[in-house]
């Protein structure tokens, strides 16, 4: 494709106003309203609790820890804050705002994303309707990763580096500039930086050949891209090494990678594609519809980016959580395609002011809806086993306390260091400790999974209301129910001639 300017710049260069109501700028306000509407009944993924635990303790104590300090079972283990940074902001804000802080945060950041994705789409395809379209059918794939971890801020950083490649490769490369300091807040928030130094890595090797195939070009880059793209990429990997752990930090992503198949087989996100279920058809869709595109209509790409598109794609397949990295490698593609069927933007036949009118309604209709306090509490109370962690602590519940998976974030944050986990989601900390293998037995109410519990010296349980392990103990005589409603049920070790435990609830 031709790196000449964008049709939609080639007119004279409007008033900046106009710019800011324009019909381009309405789609972008369309694209992200009806995200941050969804995201109004609060989902909170188990993660985000622990990343807030951190985040209290590193802004509390101002120390990095290096070594587990939140579970029982793993006692001093080394682990490393790897997301330090994304996990002190949230903190902050949730110090500062509560809830609500954290919403604003969390649907700001995902707007962010469509905004970034919509102007990435937009300069590759000189077209902000095409751009509009592809981004909305691809929203499908990555809403529900739209939570409030550290993750959002790495994939916003990713979105980032690519306009920043795709703005070099029309000419502007002062901004490539921009991509050491980036990385430097990249590796402290988040470990996805290895996505954004291999595509940056793709896009500058890609240009030390010439392809000139039908359907694929790669244009030679001149001595003096060379240069500045070897800097530009040197200066990133050595902000790399600027975290408050040295070079450890930018190696963590790795070690974790090719160290944990344990926990990559147990935990549901690093599945493979769920082809059963609707994002699974939805992405298989898109893949074929773009290469049928490809055959039928004879485009002409860049080396570099059919490389992150089937890059995107396999790492998709391999693992469904990997969609965030397809999605910003596809919408380009896909705004290119879409792009034979709309015409460009014209600036001359805009309606600014129905333009205005259109932002102004959609703006008050997401500050209408913007959830109170309590909408946000019950969100949390619906999902959380918030009354029973009141129970835990009005009734000096017995530890140790074994929990399923999924609370054990929440616990380190309800609890906050008043009583330490089993386990959480730092699945590395406990795979290297043999402690997910046992938690997995447990779990599964493997034969062995009372005699684990008492050999970790367990004297109460904080399980799912519906999983397995509790329909066990509820019929195991040396366990007793102590508390129960929708969310969870509580039980307590029994000892012989002893009562129930006084305030058991049910709903």
């Amino acid at each position: 494709m031709s790196s000449a300017p964008p049709i939609e710049l080639r007119t004279p260069r409007q008033p900046l106003l106009k710019r800011v109501v324009s019909f381009p700028v309405l789609l972008g306000v369309l694209l992200v309203a009806p995200l941050c509407l969804a995201l109004r009944d609060l989902v909170v993924d188990p993660d985000v609790w622990w990343h807030l635990r951190v985040g209290q303790d590193i802004l509390a104590t101002h120390h990095w820890p290096s070594a587990d300090s939140y579970s029982f079972t793993a006692p001093g283990a080394p682990w490393i804050a790897y997301e330090w940074l994304g996990e002190t902001l949230l903190a902050a804000v949730r110090s500062a705002w509560g809830f609500q802080g954290l919403f604003a945060l969390e649907a700001a950041v995902g707007a962010a994303v469509l905004v970034a994705l919509y102007v990435l789409a937009t300069l590759r395809s000189r077209n902000s309707k095409a751009a509009f379209v592809s981004c909305t059918l691809l929203l499908s794939l990555v809403a529900f990763s739209f939570t409030l971890r550290p993750q959002i801020f790495g994939y916003f950083f990713l979105v980032l580096t690519l306009i920043i490649l795709e703005l070099f490769c029309q000419g502007r490369t002062a901004v490539l500039w921009l991509l050491p300091p980036l990385f430097l807040v990249w590796v402290n928030t988040h470990g996805s930086f290895v996505i954004g130094l291999f595509a940056f890595a793709v896009f500058a090797l890609s240009g030390l050949v010439e392809v000139r195939r039908e359907g694929l070009e790669s244009r030679r880059w001149t001595p003096g891209e060379r240069l500045r793209l070897g800097g530009a990429f040197l200066a990133s990997l050595a902000a790399l090494a600027i975290t408050p752990y040295g070079t450890k930090l930018a190696a963590y992503p790795i070690n974790m990678t090719f160290s944990l198949p344990v926990a990559v087989a147990a935990v549901g996100e690093w599945r493979s594609m769920p082809f059963d279920l609707v994002v699974g058809k939805v992405f298989l869709l898109l893949v074929l519809g773009c290469l049928l595109a490809q055959i039928a209509l004879r485009f002409t790409w860049r080396l570099a980016e059919v490389i992150l598109f089937f890059a995107g794609a396999l790492a998709a397949l391999v693992h469904a959580r990997f969609l965030l990295i397809f999605v910003p490698f596809c919408a380009p593609l896909l705004a290119v395609i879409l792009g034979r069927w709309f015409s460009p933007y014209q600036p001359g036949k805009d309606k600014h002011a129905l333009d205005v009118l259109l932002m102004v309604a959609v703006l008050a209709v997401m500050i209408r809806f913007f959830p109170s306090r309590k909408h946000l509490e019950r969100c949390i109370a619906q999902d959380w086993p918030v009354e029973a962690v009141r129970y835990i602590e009005q009734h000096h519940t017995p530890g140790p306390l074994y929990n399923a998976y999924y609370y054990g974030g929440y616990l380190d944050y309800a609890l906050a260091g008043r009583s330490k986990v089993f386990i959480d989601g730092r699945a590395d900390v406990y795979e290297r400790t043999g402690v997910l293998a046992d938690y997995l037995s447990i779990e599964r109410v493997a034969p062995s999974a009372l005699a684990l519990l008492r050999l970790y010296n367990v004297q109460s349980c904080l399980l799912e209301r519906s999983e397995p392990l509790a329909t066990l103990l509820a019929a195991s005589s040396e366990w007793q129910p102590a508390f129960a409603d929708e969310t969870s049920a509580l039980f307590v070790r029994a000892q012989s001639g002893e009562p129930k435990i006084e305030g058991q609830k049910s709903k």
